[in-house]
């Protein structure tokens, strides 16, 4: 039997380390948008979760 989270954020991705000062998630700092977007990309692909976009310098990868 496995254990399976749902509702959950999973991981963020930033480039500004100033936006996430604390995070039961793992946070994930990319040296520019490119990085983020693409490191996001491939969280959400490895998780099965959907990445979203705050529209502040961060993603969010969720499991819904």
């Amino acid at each position: 039997m496995g254990t399976e989270f749902k509702e959950c954020i999973l991981a963020v991705v930033t480039t500004n380390r100033d936006k996430v000062l604390g995070s039961a998630a793992p946070v994930f700092f990319a040296e520019n948008d490119e990085e983020r977007e693409r490191v996001s990309l491939l969280i959400g692909k490895a998780t099965k979760g959907m990445v979203h976009d705050l529209e502040n310098g961060c993603y969010i990868i969720v499991k819904h």
